[in-house]
């Protein structure tokens, strides 16, 4: 859901920073020892606390700011049930049977998973859609896990103390709010990232856990794998940004996790992996982007939630990223949309003129109305770049148009002013459009390949490429008459 976007303007002519804040309640499912986060904002005590409470403190802080910051809290009972249930038998192996964790399901189609300090463990439903048995999501929280019982969070308390410099630099700098700026929590988490060897230390931690909690250990140099080749299918946009850029997946680290695996279980074969009830637990989840955060209907963008909808002229791609709707056309334009938070009292041709964006031109600011719907409009100029910059009140919200091009041409003009005056309420006709992609689990047939299965998401750009890769598979491989696989399909 789109709970404030804000879009902000850096000192430096041109550049830009946006960040995604939403807002979200909380109740929590708990397991044996582990509660399972369902809304967003319950705290979890730390796995055995430390004096000082400094890592449980940083995590009951950050935790909020994390939601946010990945598009909310994703609620699926299945999924919660089978997190529960890992989590408490890895825990277990890890002498942590009396330990409490919150485990949190991020509603945001990226590969990543963390840790915050103090017992803070997050998955996203794309990392849930990436794997294929339950060995594989346990390798991934098992390696979590690791970095919070090896104390990995203390060994970087130094770094941690420069949340308070990242804090200056976002209110400073770039004018925004570091209590809620999502960005902010983007960049405290970069940089309290673990480093090289603490990374290969919690693979080999997480193997030993995984392995000892009856779990395939060789199932993390299987994911690790399966990670790489979509962090190659993902390159150049948001969907493989996250654990795949923190975690990369090169062949050092494959090959350090296999044989991890091996010299300390044996050779492949052994453990549990529970496909079939992996696939039980993430059939229906949603893929990719969320309907609940607008959907893209060809040119129309449509948010149910916020009751808008707008399009943009002929010749523009849309796509949706964590933090906004950007559109893209072939000969070099783009628009960017998000919102903000505005106070109710100021007027929009004052905001326009608040400084948010280099190079506003005050005197081309007006104000007008499109759809009974109050706007305003400007021009803005950098070295290299026209923009014309629009903002709509709609419902106590505030939303903006930064379109983009090296010159400003009257077509760049016209096709400015139609997505403005495109912007409306929704109707149910609008709403008829939404189609929501989800997984679809199918049972191979005697006679089914990878390659027949992969033809059957043909209908999706790129989808049989896809299915290999979520499905980690290849072009001519056999499949097992009787086995389960993962389809994205329409709904």
């Amino acid at each position: 859901m789109i709970g404030s976007w804000r879009f902000i303007e850096g000192a430096r002519k041109g550049g830009m920073a946006v960040a995604l804040v939403a807002l979200a309640g909380c109740t929590a499912l708990t397991g044996t020892n582990v509660a399972v986060n369902r809304t967003g904002d319950n705290p979890a005590p730390a796995v055995e606390p430390q004096a000082g409470s400094d890592e449980e403190a940083i995590g009951a802080r950050e935790h909020p700011r994390i939601i946010a910051a990945f598009g909310g809290v994703y609620s699926d009972r299945q999924a919660e049930i089978m997190i529960a249930r890992i989590v408490s038998r890895l825990l277990a192996a890890a002498d942590q049977p009396n330990a409490q964790f919150q485990v949190t399901i991020l509603d945001s189609p990226e590969v990543n998973a963390f840790a915050l300090p103090g017992g803070y463990i997050y998955v996203t439903r794309g990392i849930l859609a990436l794997a294929s048995d339950t060995s594989e999501l346990a390798a991934v929280l098992a390696h979590e896990i690791a970095h919070v019982t090896l104390r990995h969070a203390r060994a970087r308390t130094d770094r941690n103390r420069t949340t308070a410099i990242v804090d200056r630099v976002i209110t400073a700098v770039f004018g925004g709010d570091a209590s809620t700026d999502a960005a902010a929590s983007r960049s405290r988490m970069s940089m309290a990232a673990f480093n090289q060897n603490q990374e290969l230390e919690a693979d080999r931690e997480g193997i030993e856990i995984a392995g000892k909690a009856g779990y395939d250990p060789h199932a993390a140099a299987r994911f690790l794998g399966v990670m790489g080749r979509f962090a190659a299918f993902s390159a150049g946009s948001d969907t493989g940004a996250g654990f795949l850029s923190s975690h990369p997946s090169t062949p050092d680290r494959i090959q350090k996790a296999a044989d991890t695996a091996r010299r300390i279980f044996g050779a492949p074969g052994v453990g549990e992996t529970d496909r079939k009830g992996y696939m039980d637990g993430i059939g229906g989840l949603t893929f990719g982007d969320s309907p609940s955060q607008g959907s893209i209907v060809g040119r129309q963008f449509i948010h149910p939630g916020a009751r808008f909808t707008f399009t943009v002229p002929q010749g523009y791609t849309l796509q949706t990223s964590q933090n906004a709707v950007v559109g893209v056309a072939g000969d070099g334009e783009a628009v960017r949309f998000d919102s903000t938070s505005v106070p109710a009292g100021q007027s929009l041709t004052d905001y326009l003129k608040s400084g948010w964006i280099a190079g506003l031109k005050a005197e081309t600011v007006k104000a007008e109305s499109h759809n009974g719907i109050e706007m305003a409009t400007g021009l803005a100029e950098t070295d290299q770049w026209h923009f014309r910059v629009s903002v709509a009140r709609l419902d106590g919200s505030v939303y903006r148009f930064i379109f983009a091009a090296k010159s400003d041409s009257r077509r760049f003009a016209q096709g400015a002013e139609q997505t403005l005056a495109s912007f409306r309420r929704t109707t149910s006709a609008d709403l008829s459009g939404i189609r929501k992609v989800a997984l679809r689990i199918v049972t191979a047939r005697p006679g089914d390949t990878a390659d027949t299965l992969a033809r059957q998401m043909a209908g999706l750009a790129r989808g049989p490429e896809l299915f290999y890769i979520i499905n980690n598979l290849y072009p001519g491989d056999p499949v097992t008459p009787g086995q389960d696989y993962k389809m994205v399909v329409l709904q």
